[in-house]
């Protein structure tokens, strides 16, 4: 199931003799993820298009969208355990701005993964997500918290797999206003918010995955991503070479949003994540691209702990 594209607002109908009824708003949609940007109709400059057009236009992208690869569950090949990883964050400049760790315990048949960054500037990255790997990934709880100047607000997300509960808290930096949204979404089983690395990690030798995540901008939208293999590399680790898969994460939202994305060049940039494959066991390398929705491209890789002097 999709995020509601349309959502019911106030009008004044002259009709309804001045009477405020509810009534859908033409071409309003879900608030957008960053990257995105819809024409206003009215302007000169908006595009106007037929019924009978737009009807076949629709025909079009929604045949075209139902001949791509279905997403679906991964399948288990590698199960997650105890792990501590150290992290750096550094932006596409390659300067560092965060230091960072991953956590993951697993018990009771189920995984917490929990990435945490602390910034130079104080602010703080601290995603948790909740797994269950009983054949076919499942994500069961996912908890984001962000906060600091790194940000464009305070964001607290909290979303449960199984219910479809939703809480999103947001505070703004200009005038410290709080909001809140929360409600119930229609989640496919293979929506993986914080397990994207663990998803490329366990997909076979040069196949391509369909899979969802839940983008909060704040509204919840339904995005469907394409983890495609690309370009095998060669890094160095020590003095030793070690192949690694370069992953391409292309994000589909929607026939429409991604028609008009497309047709205004104003689709999101890929993200990126490597994985190292050499003697047989996948290990993660590198991932490029926004932590958050409405943010920059950032870049996290492992780093080692250094003796003091």
């Amino acid at each position: 199931m999709r995020a509601a594209r349309g959502r019911i607002i106030r009008v004044r109908d002259a009709s309804a003799h001045g009477r405020s009824v509810n009534r859908p708003r033409a071409r309003e949609f879900v608030r957008s993820p960053p990257g995105w940007s819809m024409p206003d109709p009215s302007t000169k400059a908006s595009v106007q298009i037929s019924c009978c057009l737009w009807f076949r236009l629709a025909l079009v992208v929604t045949s075209l969208g139902s001949c791509a690869l279905a997403a679906a569950p991964v399948e288990v090949r590698y199960a997650e355990g105890v792990t501590h990883g150290f992290l750096q964050l550094r932006t596409a400049d390659d300067i560092l701005i965060a230091s960072g760790d991953l956590l993951q315990t697993a018990r009771g048949g189920e995984v917490e993964s929990r990435m945490v960054f602390q910034f130079k500037d104080g602010s703080l990255f601290d995603e948790t997500v909740v797994y269950t790997q009983q054949r076919v990934f499942a994500m069961r709880s996912f908890h984001l918290v962000q906060r600091g100047p790194a940000f464009t607000e305070d964001t607290e997300i909290r979303l449960q797999g199984a219910s479809g509960k939703y809480l999103v808290t947001t505070s703004s930096h200009n005038n410290d206003r709080e909001e809140t949204l929360q409600g119930v979404v229609g989640l496919p089983a293979d929506v993986y918010n914080g397990m994207l690395a663990t998803v490329a990690k366990n997909l076979p030798q040069g196949s391509t995955a369909r899979v969802h995540v839940m983008a909060f901008t704040p509204r919840p939208l339904l995005i469907e991503l394409e983890i495609a293999p690309g370009i095998e590399h060669q890094l160095k680790v020590g003095e030793l070479s070690k192949p690694a898969i370069h992953y391409v994460l292309k994000a589909h939202p929607g026939p429409w949003l991604e028609f008009f994305g497309r047709l205004f060049r104003r689709m999101p940039a890929d993200s990126h994540i490597w994985i190292i494959t050499a003697g047989g066991v996948p290990a993660f390398s590198r991932y490029e691209g926004p932590l958050d929705p409405k943010g920059p491209l950032w870049r996290i890789e492992l780093t080692s702990p250094r003796w003091s002097e």
